[in-house]
């Protein structure tokens, strides 16, 4: 069996995060040097703040966790592409966003040579689906 390079996809996800903060109207980057840790900075000009976004994203549907070894910033946002049946989906199906803060997801996450989130671990973790306003109040927190 083949491995599947998700390199596309994974680029794909940190553009779809990407995208969807600044519709909820959080200026974010994109770092396109690889910075090990995250992926976007969501800033907020007017107070001089900003917020480092792990992006993790998975294709299939039926993904119940992602793997992660470094949790060197404030949230991780987990995209659950659902490219497996893209044909048989809505459009607002398509993709599953969960916007968590790092420090929860670095105490349930678990350990070993592969770490890995699992959701279930995760106290109501459906909670956390689409967020985005946790970054907003984090950025007006910061001082």
């Amino acid at each position: 069996m083949a491995i599947k390079n998700t390199k596309l996809e994974s680029e794909g996800a940190e553009f779809l995060v990407l995208g969807n903060l600044l519709i909820n109207g959080i200026a974010t980057y994109k770092t396109y040097t690889n910075m090990p840790g995250y992926d976007l900075v969501a800033t907020n000009p007017e107070r001089n703040t900003s917020a480092k976004i792990q992006v993790k994203s998975r294709w299939t549907r039926k993904a119940t966790g992602f793997l992660i070894s470094r949790f060197d910033c404030d949230f991780i946002v987990f995209a659950k592409l659902n490219l497996e049946d893209i044909t048989q989906t809505t459009k607002d199906e398509v993709v599953e966003y969960f916007v968590f803060p790092a420090k929860l997801l670095e105490e349930v996450h678990r350990g070993g040579k592969m770490p890995k989130v699992v959701l279930k671990d995760i106290p109501e973790y459906k909670k956390y689906q689409n967020g985005w306003h946790q970054v907003r109040q984090f950025l007006n927190a910061c001082a």
